[in-house]
């Protein structure tokens, strides 16, 4: 199985890592208060390297609801489909979580049905959002750096970094006659 070649998230139980970008709550961490407002600079399409330095892209939408869907699309060296994550970023209790799943190529889903990885808030800045081992942050002019703290099957827990810039949306085709 696909998921099984891949590194599996260990968000709250992980170790501590080596690289500085992402963070772990502590136990009995109480959430800072936050709104999907406050991550509305995550919005956008954003592209960059990903696993293994194959093309990756992560898109998110306005909030709805109190909750802001996205996605990130995963290939592979060859260009095919790795993986997808489907992601909300949503208010809960005061404050915020991002909550994904995990899919293989053809749309099976890695969680059980109704199972899903979670990132409670650490704390949020005016161009970040630190999650228990998830960062979202801007990096210079237009960059965004995403980082995950994961593991592989056996123990060694890394830290997964992507570097993104926005990219522009395409004009719209006009239908030709």
């Amino acid at each position: 199985m696909l998921r099984n070649a891949l590194f599996l998230f260990a968000a709250a139980l992980a170790a501590p890592a080596t690289a500085q970008e992402t963070r772990v709550a502590p136990e009995a961490h109480v959430p800072p208060p936050a709104t999907v407002a406050d991550a509305a600079w995550l919005i956008g399409d954003w592209t960059g390297a990903g696993v293994d330095g194959a093309a990756a892209a992560e898109t998110w939408l306005p909030p709805s609801g109190g909750t802001m869907a996205g996605l990130f699309v995963q290939e592979d060296p060859e260009g095919r489909l790795m993986f997808t994550e489907h992601m909300y970023l949503t208010e809960e209790g005061g404050s915020l979580v991002l909550k994904l799943k995990h899919f293989n190529p053809d749309l099976t889903g890695w969680e059980e049905k109704d199972d899903m990885v979670r990132f409670p808030l650490i704390s949020i800045e005016p161009c970040a959002a630190y999650f228990s081992a998830l960062t979202y942050r801007c990096d210079g002019e237009g960059g965004l750096v995403v980082a995950v703290r994961m593991k592989s099957e056996g123990d060694e827990v890394k830290e997964l970094v992507f570097r993104y810039a926005r990219r522009e949306r395409a004009a719209r085709a006009e239908p030709t006659s």
